[in-house]
């Protein structure tokens, strides 16, 4: 009866979703809420973004035209035809910073944000945005918002883009990634934090051999961070070619991140939890304050400072989901992420294809191909779409489905890139067809060259010797 009894309590308290502290005392007992509850708590951080950004962002306008910082349509691959504002991009980051402002306020001032309970943010301050994940993002958008102004060379924005990366390695965010990785390596060589210690070629004075440490985990975990955020920034440069595209494919992308992030805070998987919910919630109201202005026909553009500015925060979310070695949440997060990324290496295979350098602009992306066959706002509104089935395939491996959604991502992502390489290369496809039946029209026997490969070739008949008398084999 007693075992019965055990039974029913545990089962309640699972539906319950309860924790309790070791000693097992009822009174000290935790209730986990659920997603719904813990995101109508931080809901006013998502508000203030919004209001703030939708707000700042005809202020920013007035400036823009004022000082001359505008994008003029000087080259034919670009859509708009009259000059258009620049400076979207710092309304974003004032929209953004006002949240996390609010955010820090809530340590003072009870009642601003109902912070969901965890047993790992101990500190008040634990609870709050990084002060370096903030001095990280003000260098982005400063960066951005030189070379919108004035123009940088490469060398320099890849230098500040590597400095906000170094920010993040300060802070560890992002340099646990790679445990899961390596961990079959630890397990290996016998070490499974995979810190080694280097000795030292010479003594102290007190006789005692010293030696260094070295963390192989926290220092690819740093590579991956500065590759990461080079990728991520690139990526939402790239991909900035339409209006509303970015801001709306990012907010769709902070969508996902934020009921991933949702279910990590349901579950108190660490003490990132509620920094990743602040910085979701600022970056979907940010986005969305935005995008009334910036959707076709666009007053206002992001610049380089807000397309920066977009894919860093939204790198440092997706590092984040990794705080607790949990790396396939890190796959997950790349994968809601997925549209930028897919046209970035897309560009790189298509120009590297083509001879050309990775660097060099061209009018072949996928909103590009899009906006020729269906406009701007078609080619937009099909991309929402795309971003929503990786969003939820992402969403789907944080569940646990990992598998099956692998596959369906590597389907999804290679239909849309030999689609796109194809529609690109139609010319040059066209073209070697042409070629072809022009040297078949002249009698000429085309030669296996690396130019037609492919190209089938007739097989060439031997006959065999017939003898004097012999009919002929058929």
């Amino acid at each position: 009866m007693n075992g019965v009894v055990g039974l029913g309590l545990a089962c309640a308290c699972s539906s319950l979703s309860c924790a309790a502290e070791p000693g097992g005392n009822p009174a000290t007992e935790i209730l986990h809420p659920t997603r719904w509850e813990i995101f109508n708590g931080y809901a006013w951080v998502m508000a203030v973004a919004f209001v703030v950004t939708l707000v700042a962002t005809p202020l920013m306008r007035k400036l823009a035209i004022m000082y001359g910082i505008v994008d003029r349509p000087s080259e034919a691959r670009k859509v708009h035809r009259m000059p258009v504002a620049y400076m979207g991009g710092v309304a974003v980051f004032v929209g953004m910073l006002a949240a996390i402002l609010y955010s820090y306020a809530s340590l003072k001032f009870d009642g601003l944000i109902e912070y969901h309970t965890t047993q790992h943010a101990t500190e008040p301050e634990q609870r709050i945005v990084p002060l370096f994940v903030l001095f990280g993002m003000t260098v982005v958008v400063v960066v951005g918002l030189l070379d919108d102004v004035w123009g940088l060379a490469p060398r320099v924005k890849i230098g500040g883009l590597l400095f906000a990366a170094a920010l993040l390695a300060i802070d560890d965010i992002g340099a646990r990634v790679a445990a899961q990785v390596l961990s079959p390596l630890g397990t290996l060589t016998g070490n499974q934090n995979l810190v080694f210690t280097i000795p030292l070629p010479f003594a102290f004075p007190s006789g005692e051999v010293g030696g260094i440490q070295f963390d192989l985990i926290y220092w690819v975990g740093t590579a991956i961070i500065a590759f990461f955020v080079l990728g991520a920034c690139n990526a939402t440069n790239l991909i900035d070619g339409l209006d509303g595209l970015l801001s709306g494919t990012t907010a769709i992308t902070a969508i996902g991140l934020l009921v991933i992030a949702l279910g990590m805070a349901a579950a108190d998987d660490g003490v990132r939890d509620t920094q990743r919910l602040v910085l979701c919630m600022a970056l979907i109201g940010a986005c969305l304050g935005f995008l009334p202005h910036n959707f076709n026909p666009a007053t206002i553009f992001l610049g380089d400072a807000g397309s920066l500015l977009l894919g860093y925060t939204t790198i440092v979310i997706i590092l984040t989901l990794g705080a607790t070695d949990k790396t396939h949440l890190v796959m997950a997060g790349l994968i809601v992420f997925a549209v930028p990324l897919i046209d970035t290496s897309l560009a790189i295979v298509r120009r590297k294809m083509a001879g050309q350098s990775i660097s060099s602009a061209d009018s072949d992306h996928l909103h590009h191909m899009l906006k020729r066959a269906m406009g701007v706002k078609g080619a937009v509104l099909v991309l929402y779409g795309i971003a929503m089935s990786f969003a939820t395939l992402g969403v789907l491996i944080s569940a646990g489905r990992a598998r099956v959604v692998y596959i369906l991502a590597l389907m999804l992502a290679s239909f849309i890139g030999v689609t796109a390489i194809k529609i690109a290369r139609r010319k040059f496809i066209e073209q070697q067809a042409l070629d072809f039946e022009a040297r078949r029209a002249a009698g000429i026997q085309p030669a296996a060259s690396a130019a037609n490969i492919g190209t089938p070739t007739q097989p060439k008949h031997t006959e065999a010797p017939v003898a004097v008398g012999q009919a002929p084999l058929p």
